[in-house]
């Protein structure tokens, strides 16, 4: 990580995770991270939408020129982007894995701005939606960017030993009957 709000809120998520994977997202308190609630949003974990966006803060609604409340954060980023973003959005909330990228985006005066996306997973349950955290912020001062944002470069942070494939864990959350097709 190399933006020092993103140092920030992963050491706030981690702290407050504690020996968990993830936290439950009513253990993150507004209050703790208030310096940085301007750069941070919570995004439902949704592919058919395009995982909207539940909350944006201030600075990341102003970075990007309108209220994100709502709007689909894959469309955010530019077409050849988007299936690669919707994986690490799946790792992320599926996986309980945190996520670290470098984006690129056109300024309104033409000027390529570099910027720090950050991934974080809430504690999953039952039965209940699942959503993420994150938090965007540019190296450079500015707002209003126009075009669309550009992966320039991801990686997961800290992944577990072993990761259990996302096909087995579903079939661990299946309730009620379940047939087995074997050998007779």
């Amino acid at each position: 990580m190399k933006h020092p709000s993103s140092r920030e809120f992963f050491a706030y998520w981690d702290r407050v995770r504690g020996e968990a994977s993830a936290p439950d997202r009513s253990d993150l308190q507004p209050g703790a991270v208030r310096a940085l609630l301007g750069d941070i949003f919570v995004l439902s974990y949704d592919a058919d939408s395009g995982h909207r966006f539940r909350v944006a803060g201030t600075r990341v609604c102003a970075l990007l020129g309108r209220d994100l409340k709502a709007q689909s954060f894959s469309a955010l980023f530019a077409p050849a982007c988007r299936a690669e973003i919707d994986g690490i959005v799946a790792a992320v909330a599926e996986d309980t894995l945190p996520a670290i990228a470098g984006l690129t985006a056109t300024s309104q005066g033409g000027r390529p701005t570099h910027l720090e996306l950050l991934l974080l997973p809430f504690h999953t349950r039952a039965h209940a939606p699942i959503s993420l955290t994150g938090l965007l912020a540019p190296f450079e001062g500015g707002s209003g960017l126009v075009g669309d944002l550009t992966l320039t470069s991801w990686r997961y942070l800290h992944p577990p030993e072993k990761i259990v494939p996302r096909v087995v864990r579903k079939l661990a959350l299946a309730r009620g009957l379940m047939v087995y097709e074997g050998l007779r």
